[in-house]
């Protein structure tokens, strides 16, 4: 998949999270990419190439807001 997210973006993983949700957003973004789960908070990190495996798609582009 082409790099078309970046911080802020809002994507969806393949594989579901142990909450039950696979909607991440992007909180960090560089050599290791930091995404929070939207259903329960918690935070992964994860490297560009494992992030790139397993994203799904991207949802929404937008700037980031803390």
């Amino acid at each position: 998949m082409k790099n078309n997210y970046e911080l802020g973006s809002v994507v969806q993983m393949k594989k579901n999270h142990p909450c039950g949700g696979n909607i991440f957003k992007i909180i960090r973004n560089g050599v290791d990419i930091k995404i929070k789960c939207e259903t329960c908070g918690r935070t992964i990190m994860l490297t560009r190439v494992d992030f790139n495996k397993k994203i799904k798609k991207v949802l929404e582009v937008k700037n980031y807001e803390k």
